[in-house]
């Protein structure tokens, strides 16, 4: 027969366990999914034009405006956005997910983005057309509204912003994604960020002379993370996209935003994420 001790022993660890796993999943459901990192990192760009060292661009992605995320809390991080000032604001797509009422609901949240004080560039996402991702009058609405905010949208188009080029690729799985022609365009050295939602593209075979800075999002950094693994749900083919920055051939970089929003509310040890690059020159030969 158990002693007293070994019964109350026994009953103490059923409780802390018991209370662990409430407050795991308390901060899971609760406290990360709006506990938003600021991640700031140097962005070296070969030919980078001088008047555009130390500049800031911020990249946000994956914001999913609809019944899922508060909007309360996107406008908050819009507000720490604008507090950072920066010259150029990005969005890597999935400005929203899909329901009933989602333009309305965008119209109103995307009348408080906040502007770069040198541009403001976005793409589209996959949710951005529909659920399945081949709802065109969406994505053309959406497209409207994002002007009407002072965003330039890009659909596998460049923009010049003071000698550096900006290219924003349309949805790896949405209707109008052609890369080719645009990425033609591009020069060895030429001072060049490409936008592209879904990191897979890394991987596909159009990129000829471009040897920049790829800034993606789609990921969500896998949203639950248990510690020393990958997460165990990513909507990637290439399942060693995650998050964070990753060495390419061509001598590229990726960088895999942790998005803001979700499609469920819960996070584990992937907190959602503004990025803050301070622009700077990268030697030809580094």
């Amino acid at each position: 027969m158990a002693s007293r001790r070994q019964v109350l022993m026994t009953a103490a660890g059923f409780a802390a366990a018991s209370a662990l796993g409430v407050g795991t999943g308390y901060y899971t459901f609760y406290i990360e999914p709006h506990w938003v990192e600021e991640v700031h990192l140097k962005m070296p760009v070969k030919n980078l034009p001088p008047d555009l060292k130390g500049r800031t661009l911020v990249q946000l992605s994956d914001i999913h405006v609809g019944r899922k995320v508060d909007d309360d809390y996107v406008l908050k991080v819009f507000d720490r956005v604008r507090a950072l000032n920066p010259d150029i604001v990005t969005i890597t797509g999935d400005f929203v997910s899909h329901h009933r009422r989602i333009v309305d609901q965008a119209a109103q949240i995307y009348r408080h983005m906040p502007q770069g004080r040198l541009a403001t560039v976005g793409i589209l996402g996959n949710h951005d057309y529909g659920s399945y991702s081949a709802d065109v009058g969406l994505g053309h609405l959406l497209h409207g509204i994002f002007d009407d905010a002072g965003m330039t949208v890009l659909k596998n188009q460049a923009i010049d912003i003071h000698g550096l080029q900006l290219i924003g690729l349309d949805d790896r799985w949405g209707p109008f994604f052609d890369p080719a022609p645009v990425m033609a365009t591009v020069e060895a050295g030429a001072p060049t960020i490409v936008l592209s939602h879904n990191p897979d593209t890394a991987d596909m075979p159009f990129w000829g002379a471009f040897d920049g800075w790829i800034l993606a999002g789609h990921t969500h950094g896998g949203q639950c993370k248990p510690p020393f693994f990958r997460p165990p749900l990513l909507p990637v083919y290439n399942k060693s996209y995650v998050a964070g920055s990753y060495d390419l051939s061509g001598d590229r970089t990726l960088y895999i935003n942790r998005g803001i929003g979700h499609l469920i509310q819960a996070r584990f040890n992937v907190r959602p994420e503004i990025t803050v690059f301070s622009l700077t020159n990268k030697p030809l030969n580094a």
